[in-house]
């Protein structure tokens, strides 16, 4: 069936006071955080597809965002770029999660945006919860912070595991950020969840970044801490230690950003303002930086 721009599956069962949760690609999803958390709940719940967009070239510029070629059980397909909601029923609780993989749109963004709080009105999703991660200056070396804007309660279940904080960022952003401002207009309660990954840590897959944001989600809606496993990222921030354990001029920079963090740790600074502020750093560090990403993309066995 048709919900406005998507086609639905006509066999969705009734979903039970359904939350959502939705990542936004190529927007603060840096290392593939949101895909990496969505698709581990997702497996978790034995989640189904619930709809897609019927026209996505209504919206996504295919020259920009190509389609792929790929070859499923000797067929040749077609897999066109578009945004893929999923559902999830679960037993444990009286609740059932909605899950949308959002594209950045490059046309008819207003549309696009009305599109998918249609949807989400249509079954009723009481609260909803955008996840993702962002470039910052802060250390591989500590706990990755965690912030963005929470209910009380939420505040009171995520406990230390959150750094609380105002945004007072002024300038680009994402036509997206129009679902969570007509949802709060329609009623329905709204909540995001963002990592500060290293800067000089691009990795292609985040895992420790990853877990950060998972474990946060379990404690909020209770899904079980077995699904929190810190292993691949801490062999992935232990293999970034042993590229910059011998450059002398990385290393203070990062007892800088080890200093600045601490600081805010114990209340002495303020934190970053912004997912979308950008942190100068010196040219030459620019230059290893740019080399270390590109060991780790050659070398993604070894991280």
């Amino acid at each position: 069936m048709r919900v406005g721009a998507f086609d639905v599956s006509d066999d969705i069962p009734s979903l039970r006071d359904p939350r959502a949760l939705a990542m936004l690609t190529p927007w603060v999803n840096v290392g593939k955080v949101g895909r990496l958390v969505l698709s581990k709940i997702e497996q978790h719940l034995g989640a189904r597809q619930l709809g897609k967009l019927s026209r996505p070239g209504d919206f996504f510029d295919f020259t920009r965002d190509r389609p792929v070629m790929r070859s499923v059980e000797g067929r040749r397909t077609l897999s066109i770029p578009n945004t893929i909601v999923n559902y999830g029923l679960d037993a444990e609780s009286s609740k059932d999660y909605i899950f949308l993989h959002i594209r950045e749109p490059h046309a008819r963004g207003e549309e696009y945006t009305d599109a998918i709080v249609a949807l989400l009105q249509h079954f009723g999703v009481s609260e909803y919860c955008r996840i993702g991660g962002f470039y910052d200056a802060v250390p591989h070396t500590r706990p990755l912070l965690v912030t963005g804007t929470f209910s009380e309660e939420q505040v009171r279940l995520a406990g230390d595991l959150i750094s609380e904080r105002s945004n007072t960022y002024q300038g680009p952003t994402s036509i997206v950020h129009l679902v969570m401002e007509n949802l709060e207009a329609a009623g329905t309660p709204t909540a995001s969840l963002m990592v500060h990954v290293p800067q000089y840590a691009q990795l292609d897959e985040d895992h420790q970044a990853a877990a950060r944001v998972l474990q946060v989600l379990c404690a909020i809606y209770g899904f079980p801490s077995s699904l929190v496993d810190f292993t691949k990222g801490e062999q992935q921030y232990k293999y970034i230690s042993s590229l910059v354990q011998n450059n002398s001029q990385i290393t203070r920079v990062i007892r800088q950003l080890e200093a600045d963090y601490d600081k805010v740790a114990t209340g002495q600074a303020a934190p970053p303002e912004s997912a979308e502020e950008k942190v100068e750093l010196a040219p030459d560090v620019e230059s290893f930086l740019q080399q270390m990403g590109q060991r780790l993309e050659d070398n993604p066995d070894d991280s």
